[in-house]
């Protein structure tokens, strides 16, 4: 039976590939198709109606609440000017010097996506970032890809991401948090290096306008001016409260929403702005969540003792134990989570990772490095993604062509991580 689940998995693959069906759909399709074949009963404890459906549906209701607030922020940061802000100051500083400019876009980029990630992240950074990079020569696929990477260097600090990856695989915050700490400099590395390499081998560019995208309306916030200096600091609020005083996620990213509306926002406008920023942080937020509930469903279904039962021999045969090995065919699998594909952790990612932890194959900390480790691909180089193919095309290119630049500086990434991985928990 454990060959036939394997069967059905790797249609759920084709399916996503092919976009015949929406990735979240699928996997609800594929967790009922597994529970069926693992012998589940229809009600009952382990069953398909109260287990898999009933109860794996909000498994991940603190990820969903941290992704509300999270997206509740990005918008308060748009709205309010904080981001648009940042990237002008950084622009203005670079001036014509197209490495400078890239750095300060990278850096923009890398704090705003401490605070929401995908497209949303790539819009607040690169809607004015990437016309001023290719204003001053930075060539098209560089400049799409330095906001990718630049959010790929915020990822280890998104603190929903902290909190998805503390339920989906059941541990603590403080070791999801360890071992970001540790992930975040291979991704600032590559980052780096990205740009330096990148602006320098290609040469400049000089394409004075993007005439595949329409003139983006000024917002009311840019038409006032840049928001007040302190107000900029309202990204880190959050990442602070988080990171350095180990203040839960929830009120940290609460104080991040309170710090950007009070340093922006006069008293008698305030209930306005919180109101529609948050109705548009629930637009923002409803692809992933329904996404979440999807891979929620997903994960009750692997566990399921049924299913468990038939994997185990099977994923135990081809899962390398020795740490060299561990490391050495991980990283040679990394294209597998590129396109949606079986080793995407917002996808069946999150069903095999789950497979590893319920079989006891893998620790749950081992599996969060190589989850992580995927993750910085995925976010970055995936023409699949909603960000690289915001970025892309805003930047005038294809996803495919930022993907066969970026990916071998994630690839990197990725290799670092599971170095980590294998020195700490194999």
């Amino acid at each position: 039976m454990g060959v036939v689940i394997l069967v059905v998995m790797a249609a759920g693959v084709a399916a996503m590939l092919t976009r015949r069906i929406p990735t979240a759909f699928a996997l609800v399709i594929l967790a009922v198709a597994i529970a069926l074949l693992a012998g589940a009963p229809l009600t009952g404890e382990n069953s398909v109606l109260d287990t898999v459906l009933q109860e794996g549906a909000p498994a991940l209701a603190a990820t969903m609440v941290a992704i509300i607030l999270g997206s509740w922020l990005g918008r308060l940061l748009d709205e309010t000017g904080i981001a648009g802000t940042l990237v002008r100051k950084i622009v203005e500083f670079g001036g014509d010097r197209p490495t400078v400019v890239a750095l300060g876009v990278l850096a923009v980029s890398a704090l705003v996506g401490t605070v929401t990630g995908s497209a949303p992240a790539a819009m607040l950074a690169g809607i004015i970032g990437i016309p001023a990079m290719i204003a001053v020569g930075v060539p098209k696929v560089t400049a799409a890809g330095t906001v990718l990477m630049g959010i790929a260097v915020g990822a280890p600090f998104e603190l929903p991401v902290w909190q998805f990856f503390s339920t989906a695989l059941n541990l603590p915050i403080p070791t999801v948090r360890g071992f970001m700490v540790k992930l975040f400099p291979f991704a600032l590395a590559a980052a780096l290096a990205y740009v330096v390499i990148e602006t320098r081998r290609r040469g400049t560019e000089h394409t004075w306008s993007l005439k595949s995208v329409p003139a983006r309306p000024r917002s009311r916030r840019e038409q006032l001016g840049d928001a007040p200096w302190y107000a900029l600091l309202a990204p880190v609020v959050p990442l602070v409260l988080a990171l350095g005083l180990e203040v839960a996620i929830v009120p940290s990213l609460l104080a991040g929403v309170g710090y950007a509306l009070v340093t922006t926002t006069r008293p008698h406008e305030m209930n306005k702005r919180l109101l529609r920023t948050l109705y548009g942080g629930f637009e923002v937020a409803a692809p992933p969540i329904a996404l979440f509930v999807a891979i929620g469903i997903l994960l009750a279904a692997v566990k399921l003792p049924g299913a468990v039962d038939a994997l185990q021999p099977l994923v135990k045969a081809v899962s390398p134990d020795n740490p060299v090995l561990f490391v050495l065919v991980f990283t040679l699998l990394v294209p597998l989570c590129l396109y949606r594909g079986p080793l995407n952790v917002f996808g069946l990612g999150a069903g095999i990772a789950g497979v590893l932890i319920a079989t006891g194959i893998y620790p749950a900390a081992a599996v969060l490095g190589m989850a992580t480790s995927y993750n910085q691909v995925f976010g970055v180089a995936d023409p699949t993604s909603t960000q690289t193919v915001w970025s892309a095309q805003y930047a005038g290119v294809t996803p495919q062509q930022v993907m066969i630049r970026t990916l071998p500086y994630v690839w990197v990434v990725a290799l670092g991580g599971l170095c980590v991985t294998a020195a700490l928990y194999l």
